[in-house]
């Protein structure tokens, strides 16, 4: 039996991504995925419009808008978390918070758990990211990858493919930054690009976190496909801001390489437990945050004691390298 999922979409604008993603995250619902301009949502209506329970689609694709979609399964208790969240939109929309959000409609409709893991493999092609490494979708071959390390990847419902900016800028960090023998630590590793990624450029071992159980199934099936085997690699879930014991876990050991691509508000909220797992010299590659945000995850960066070595802007988005130094 398929499941079915409640895929609650807001239209916003480029400096409200942050934001609205925030709001979904503090009412407990943590399975987001965004969308920039118009072409993407066009792509995607065109694709889906059939399961459209009450849109104009015609008003949707009139703008720009990018959007924010978060994802519940369709069960009885969570249809009161929808009513919930279209109520926290109406109350951000008459909220004054100093920087344009756009529309914030709300748009719900439902979807089949094949729908929403499938639907977007059309536009799914293989990538050249950096200097060594090629990212390509598990379902195609590819014959020649002209001598890059190649990572193949089916995200499923975990997100993450390395064509968004944030994703696409991390990897390049990555390359730059892994040695042989490296442990790595991925905090909120969704479908395990980033993690699978170190261990195929050479580190030893990594530890992918996320707050998503879907997460834990995608990351391992992705990490099977690239040949990267459980010893070398291990993925646990949990709420590393909330879970002690979690905490405590990863605590365990120290990392020469520490990944977030989160978004500035948790990225921030994770800052203090980041350097006491990094080794000295460590790096910390962190991206998925919004350019108007940029400075405050900057100044929480240097406040909790690392050095930034380098930052990366693509469009709006931006991405940091920073270190442990003595």
């Amino acid at each position: 039996m398929r499941m079915k999922w409640i895929e609650m979409t807001v239209f916003t604008t480029e400096q409200g991504l942050d934001a609205v993603a925030a709001r979904f995250d503090m009412l407990g619902i943590q399975q987001v995925v965004i969308e920039q301009g118009k072409e993407s949502i066009e792509a995607f209506l065109k694709e889906t419009a059939k399961y459209w329970d009450y849109a104009d689609t015609d008003e949707l694709v009139a703008g720009e808008e990018p959007c924010v979609k978060a994802y519940l399964a369709d069960a009885g208790e969570n249809m009161e978390l929808v009513r919930a969240a279209e109520a926290s939109f109406d109350e951000l929309r008459k909220m004054d918070v100093g920087i344009d959000l756009g529309s914030l409609r709300f748009v719900v409709r439902m979807t089949d758990e094949e729908d929403w893991a499938n639907n977007w493999k059309i536009y799914y092609k293989p990538l050249k990211i950096g200097e060594r490494l090629l990212v390509r979708p598990s379902w195609e071959s590819l014959s020649d990858a002209e001598g890059r390390t190649v990572l193949s990847l089916d995200p499923g419902m975990a997100f993450g493919t390395g064509s968004h900016h944030t994703t696409r800028m991390c990897l390049q960090y990555l390359e730059k930054t892994v040695k042989e023998g490296d442990m790595l630590l991925d905090l909120g590793c969704g479908s395990g690009i980033l993690s699978i990624a170190g261990v195929l450029l050479g580190a030893k071992s990594a530890l992918a976190v996320d707050i998503d159980p879907i997460a834990e199934k995608i990351a391992y099936e992705n990490a099977e496909i690239n040949g990267v085997l459980r010893d070398r690699y291990e993925v646990r879930i949990g709420d590393v801001l909330t879970d002690d014991a979690l905490r405590a876990g990863l605590a365990a050991q120290q990392y020469e390489v520490i990944t977030a691509n989160i978004v500035a508000s948790v990225i921030i909220a994770l800052l203090p437990i980041v350097p006491p797992l990094l080794k000295e010299g460590g790096a910390f590659i962190t991206s998925g945050i919004i350019r108007d945000r940029l400075n405050e995850v900057k100044e929480a960066i240097l406040a909790n004691g690392l050095t930034i070595e380098s930052e990366d802007i693509s469009e709006e988005w931006c991405a940091i390298l920073a270190r442990k130094v003595r």
